[in-house]
C-alpha cells in the first residue's frame, strides 16, 4: 500500500538489485550517480537504488528503470582512482519510483513508500510458511554442503516471515533478476510463492548438476582404465612383433575430432575406426580400412575457402588474361553478381564449346583466380569406365575413389572450381556408361548428395563451380548436355589473333625462352604475316608455336653472333620460319559453268569448298566423289530431285536425265566431309552444269535444301563468313532464318562482304546465275 510521497536522489544500478536489510558495496562511475551520492551525503545520507531494465543503457529514463526499488542508507564512501567512487550501503525499505525530475546533474525521483500488509495472513499460516521454508533450505543445504556451513546458521535464526523471505534472496547466490522479482512482491503471499519457486528450481538444478558430474567422473574413470589397458595391449603387441593399429586409430580419432563434417558422416567414420581397432594389425582387411579412413579423413566435408566477391576485381583479371571471349566473361560476372546478392546461389554448370586452342581451359584457370577459388582439373578424354567417376567398392583389391572425390581431396576445400576437360571425349564400354555417371555430378538438384562407391557417404558438390570444355556438342549425350549451360567459344578473327599475339603470346614466349622485349622485337606486319601465311586454325595454339620457333632461333642467334637487339620484320620471316606454309584458295578469275563456291565449318575454323559438277552422255546415273558422308550424299540426292523438278522451266528436255550421267566432286578428295549445309550449293552447281549457264565466281553460299527448294538455317556462320572474307569473296548467300546469327557478328567480320538472305532456291538462282 502506498503511504506517502517524498523526493530523494536516485542511483540507477546495472546488473544488481538491493533488498531491505542487505549490506553491499558497489562502484559508481557515472557523473549523475556520483552527484546523487554527494547530494545524499549533504542530506540524510539516504538514496533510492533502482535497477535498470537494460544494463547496457548509459543514460536511462524512467521507462528504462524498474518501478520498485529500495531506499538505502550510505554507510561508507571511498574515492578510488579513475573517477570511481566505492559506496557501501544498507537497504532499508521498499519504495515505488513514481517519476523522475529533470534536475541536472543527477537523477532525482519522486518516491512512494510501500509497506507490507500484515493483516492478510494469520499467525499460524505465517509460522507454517516459515517452517516449510526452513525444511526446503535444509534440503538445499544437503545438495550444497559449503553453503550449509556459511549461510544457514544465520537463516535458521530468523523467525519473521517477511525478513526470512528477503534474507533467503539476499544470502543465496541468486541472479539479480530473481532478486528484483522478490523486491517487487509487496504482499507476503506473492513473495513466499516467488521465493519458494526459485528455491525449488535451485534444488532441482543442483541435483541434476551433481548427477551430471557423477556421470562425467565415471566416464573419466572408464577412460583412464581403457587407457591403461590399451597401453598394456600395446606393449604385448610390440613383444609379439605385430603392428599397432591402436596408435593409428588414436591418430584417426584426433583427426575426426578436428574434422568439419555433419553428424552422420562423423558417426560413420567413428564406427569404421572402432572396427579398425578390433582388427589384427597385419591383416589385409586392416590395410583396406586404413586406406579408406585416410581417404575420408582427408576430404574437405564442410571446409570452405572465402571467395572474392568483388565484381570489378573479377572483371579486371578476366580482361587482363584474355582478349575477347565477351560472352564467357559476361556469364561469369552475372553468376558472381547473383551470388553476392543472394549470399549463396547454386553454382551454374557452364560448358565452353569451341575449336581447339581458343582458350577454353585457360579461361577456367582465370575464373578461379578472379574468384579466389581453388582450381582443380579433371581430364575426361578417353575415360570409358564408370568407376573412374564414381570410384570402386572398397572391398575390391586396389579400390580407389573416383576422380571427382580425388579432385575434392586435392583441392582441400568443398567449394573449388572444377574443370571437366574434354567432356565430349568420354566413352562407354562393358564397364558402364561414363556419361551417365556424370549426370548426377552435373545436376544441381542431385549433387547435394553425390555418392561415391568408395566413400559410401553423401558428398555435397553443390558449392563446386563446374566448368566443362568440349570441342563439339555432337558427341555429348542429350541428358548430359541438358544439365549444362552451353557457351560457344568461337574461332578468332585474324584481328583478334593479332591482338592476342601482340598482348599475350609474344611476351609469354620471350619469357619462356629467356629473352626480353629489348633484345627481341617482332613487328606488327610480321605478326600479321605469321597469322595469315604460317598458321591455319581456329585458335592460337599453332600461332604460339610459330612465335616460339622465332624466339628459339633468335636466342641462338643472340648468343652466337653477340647481337644486342634483334628485330624481326615481315621480309625476314622466311629466315626463321621457312617458306610460307598456308595458301588460301582465292576467288576464281572468271565465271564458270558447274563450279560453285560453298562454305564449310571445320574443327580448325571455316573453309571454302569449290563444288564441281560435270554432265556427260550416259544412262542417268549420279556419281559422287570427295569422301562425302551419308548426310551430304542425301543432301545431294535431294538437290538433284529438286533440279529435275524445275528443269522444264529452263528448257531442258524431258528425257535429258535418262540420257546423261552427272558427276559431283568436292575437292580435296582426301578430306572427309559431311553435313547438310552444302545443299543449295550442290543444287546451283547441278543446274548450272545441266543448263550451261555460268555462276558468279565472286559469290559464296551456304544453306540446307529441302525437296521443294526451301533454304534451311545452318550453324558455324562466324567461321564460314570469315572463310569467305579470306577467299576475297564479294557476296555471300545465307538462309533467311540465319538473320539473328548474322546480327550477332561484329562489323570486323562482315566488313567488305555483302550478305544476301535467301528463302528458297528461286532467290539463290536469281543471285547466283549470271544473266547472258
Amino acid at each position: 500500500m502506498e503511504d506517502k510521497t517524498i523526493t530523494m536522489p536516485v542511483i540507477a544500478l546495472r546488473g544488481m538489485t538491493v533488498l531491505p536489510k542487505m549490506m553491499i558495496h558497489f562502484d559508481i562511475s557515472r557523473s549523475k550517480s556520483i552527484a546523487a551520492v554527494e547530494k545524499a551525503m549533504i542530506g540524510d545520507q539516504r538514496v533510492c537504488l533502482v535497477t535498470q531494465k537494460n544494463s547496457e543503457e548509459a543514460d536511462p529514463g524512467v521507462d528504462e528503470l524498474h518501478q520498485v526499488g529500495c531506499v538505502a542508507l550510505i554507510k561508507q564512501l571511498v574515492k578510488i582512482p579513475n573517477n570511481v567512487v566505492r559506496v557501501m550501503v544498507e537497504g532499508q525499505e521498499r519504495v515505488e519510483l513514481l517519476g523522475l525530475d529533470s534536475e541536472e546533474p543527477m537523477l532525482v525521483g519522486e518516491i512512494g513508500t510501500l509497506t507490507e500488509s500484515e493483516d492478510s495472513l494469520d499467525y499460524v499460516t505465517r509460522q507454517a510458511m516459515v517452517r516449510i521454508l526452513k525444511e526446503k533450505l535444509e534440503e538445499y543445504g544437503k545438495e550444497n554442503p559449503r553453503m550449509m556451513k556459511e549461510v544457514f546458521p544465520n537463516l535458521m535464526m530468523v523467525t519473521d516471515l517477511g525478513e526470512l523471505l528477503d534474507q533467503i534472496a539476499i544470502q543465496l547466490p541468486w541472479d539479480y533478476k530473481n532478486r528484483q522479482k522478490v523486491l517487487e512482491c509487496v504482499l507476503l503471499e506473492e513473495r513466499y510463492e516467488t521465493v519458494m519457486r526459485n528455491l525449488l528450481t535451485e534444488i532441482e538444478i543442483t541435483r541434476v548438476k551433481r548427477e551430471i558430474q557423477g556421470r562425467v567422473k565415471e566416464n573419466v574413470d572408464k577412460n583412464q582404465k581403457d587407457y591403461i589397458l590399451r597401453e598394456q595391449l600395446k606393449v604385448i603387441r610390440e613383444e609379439l612383433g605385430e603392428d599397432n593399429p591402436l596408435s593409428d586409430a588414436d591418430e584417426y580419432e584426433k583427426q575426426l575430432k578436428a574434422l568439419k563434417a555433419d553428424k552422420e558422416t562423423k558417426d560413420k567414420i567413428h564406427r569404421e575406426i572402432e572396427r579398425f581397432k578390433a582388427m589384427p594389425g597385419g591383416s589385409q582387411e586392416a590395410n583396406v580400412l586404413r586406406m579408406y579412413l585416410e581417404t575420408v579423413l582427408d576430404l574437405p566435408w564442410k571446409k570452405v575457402s572465402k571467395d572474392n566477391n568483388n565484381i570489378l576485381h573479377a572483371e579486371e583479371i578476366l580482361n587482363a588474361d584474355h582478349y575477347g571471349l565477351e560472352k564467357v566473361k559476361e556469364r561469369i560476372l552475372e553468376y558472381l553478381a547473383v551470388r553476392v546478392l543472394t549470399k549463396k546461389g547454386t553454382s551454374p554448370i557452364i560448358c565452353l564449346v569451341g575449336p581447339p586452342g581458343t582458350g577454353k581451359t585457360s579461361i577456367a584457370r582465370s575464373v578461379a583466380r578472379a574468384l579466389n577459388k581453388q582450381y582443380v582439373r579433371i581430364s575426361l578424354g578417353g575415360i570409358h569406365d564408370e568407376a573412374e567417376v564414381r570410384g570402386h567398392r572398397k572391398t575390391y583389391v586396389g579400390a580407389m575413389p573416383g576422380r571427382i572425390v580425388e579432385a575434392m581431396r586435392q583441392a582441400g576445400v568443398s567449394n573449388p572450381l572444377m574443370l571437366l576437360d574434354e567432356i565430349d571425349k568420354v566413352s562407354s564400354d562393358y564397364k558402364g556408361d561414363t556419361s551417365s555417371a556424370l549426370l548426377e555430378v552435373l545436376d544441381s538438384e542431385q549433387n547435394v548428395k553425390f555418392r561415391d562407391h568408395y566413400v559410401e557417404l553423401p558428398i555435397d558438390l553443390s558449392n563446386v563451380l563446374f566448368i566443362a570444355t568440349a570441342n563439339t556438342t555432337q558427341t555429348i549425350p542429350g541428358p548430359l548436355l541438358d544439365r549444362m549451360e552451353v557457351i560457344e567459344v568461337n574461332s578468332y578473327t585474324e584481328n583478334e589473333k593479332f591482338h592476342i599475339a601482340k598482348n599475350y603470346l609474344v611476351r609469354k614466349q620471350l619469357e619462356r625462352n629467356g629473352l626480353t622485349e629489348e633484345q627481341v622485337s617482332i613487328t606488327d606486319k610480321a605478326l600479321e604475316k605469321i597469322i595469315h601465311n604460317y598458321t591455319r586454325e581456329a585458335g592460337v595454339r599453332n600461332l604460339e608455336r610459330r612465335i616460339g620457333d622465332i624466339c628459339r632461333k633468335a636466342a641462338r642467334e643472340f648468343l652466337e653472333d653477340k647481337k644486342k637487339a634483334i628485330r624481326i620484320t615481315e621480309n625476314g620471316l622466311e629466315k626463321y620460319l621457312g617458306k610460307e606454309k598456308i595458301t588460301f584458295e582465292d576467288v576464281n578469275e572468271e565465271d564458270q559453268v558447274g563450279i560453285v563456291r560453298g562454305l564449310a565449318w571445320t574443327s580448325v575454323g571455316g573453309d571454302t569448298l569449290q563444288i564441281e559438277v560435270n554432265v556427260m552422255p550416259g544412262k542417268g546415273t549420279m556419281q559422287m566423289t570427295g569422301q562425302m558422308g551419308d548426310v551430304m550424299k542425301e543432301s545431294a540426292q535431294t538437290a538433284l530431285s529438286y533440279i529435275r523438278s524445275i528443269c522444264p522451266e529452263y528448257g531442258v528436255a524431258d528425257d535429258y536425265f535418262e540420257k546423261h550421267d552427272i558427276h559431283l566432286h568436292i575437292p580435296e578428295g582426301a578430306v572427309p566431309k559431311d553435313g547438310p549445309s552444302a545443299g543449295i550449293t550442290m543444287a546451283t552447281a547441278m543446274l548450272s552444269a545441266v543448263t550451261g549457264r555460268k555462276v558468279d565466281a565472286k559469290l559464296a553460299m551456304t544453306g540446307e535444301i529441302t525437296l521443294r527448294g526451301r533454304a534451311l538455317p545452318i550453324g558455324g556462320l562466324k567461321e564460314k563468313i570469315l572463310a569467305a572474307r579470306m577467299a576475297h569473296m564479294k557476296r555471300v548467300l545465307v538462309p533467311d532464318k540465319n538473320r539473328p546469327d548474322i546480327a550477332e557478328l561484329s562489323k570486323e567480320i562482315t566488313k567488305g562482304l555483302t550478305i544476301i538472305f535467301v528463302k528458297d532456291m528461286a532467290d539463290v538462282l536469281k543471285e547466283a546465275l549470271v544473266s547472258e
